[in-house]
Parts: structure tokens; sequence; C-alpha cells
């Protein structure tokens, strides 16, 4: 069975610091481009970030350019997001989601085949 797990999340005050993890199984991620999204209550799904299948190409949301990060490690099937300088407007589940059509690149809309169920991030004082 193919799964995407998201681990990671929490409650977090602004200015900190969490990072995610996306661990696949019944499937090698380096066959997919992974991309990070996000959803928070009453607003619509939003790109975050992805990663390319070798980790050559990577965007990001211009709302956390500079403060995340995104990486992956093929050889432990997990790719990461690293979140500095959290705010509070970071609140939102975070999901991860792999697609095998992207071959050499990745986007940040919903191209995505498969879906992991999210993790919470809550950025608060």
């Amino acid at each position: 069975q193919l799964q995407l797990v998201e681990s990671g999340g929490g409650l977090v005050q602004p200015g900190g610091s969490l990072r995610l993890s996306c661990a696949a199984s019944g499937f090698t991620l380096d066959d997919y481009a992974i991309g990070w999204f996000r959803q928070a209550p009453g607003k619509e799904r939003e790109g975050v970030s992805c990663i390319s299948r070798r980790g050559g190409r990577t965007n990001y949301a211009d709302s956390v350019k500079g403060r995340f990060t995104i990486s992956r490690d093929n050889a432990k099937n997990t790719v990461y997001l690293q979140m500095n300088s959290l705010k509070p407007e970071d609140t939102a589940v975070y999901y991860c989601a792999a697609g095998r059509r992207l071959i050499g690149l990745c986007v940040l809309h919903d191209a995505y085949d498969y879906w992991g169920q999210g993790t919470q991030v809550t950025v608060s004082s």
C-alpha cells in the first residue's frame, strides 16, 4: 500500500522553528517529485514548496522564501521541510504529496498523485 506520512508538526512560538518530515512506505520517493502544501481554516490549500526527483530543482511560495528550506534524503525515503522564523500566518495543516509525472521539475499546484494525511503546525505565543 502506497502511503505518505507527515510528522514534526506542533505548537511553536513566533520566530521559532520546526522541521517537518514526509516519509514514504510502499514505494520509493526518488521516482517522485514532492510538494508541501498547507491549508489554514477557512482558506484554500496553497503550495508551499516542492523539490524535483533528484533534488536539483526547488520552488517556494513567496510567503516562505528565505524562511523555509526543502530537502530530500532518498536513501531514507524521506523529504524534509525546515521552517524557520515562523509566523502566526504559517499556522495550518501541512501536507506532503508525491508526483510521478513531474520529471525534472516540481510545481506548487496540484499535479500530484499521492497525498499524506497532514500534520498540524500552530504558531502562537
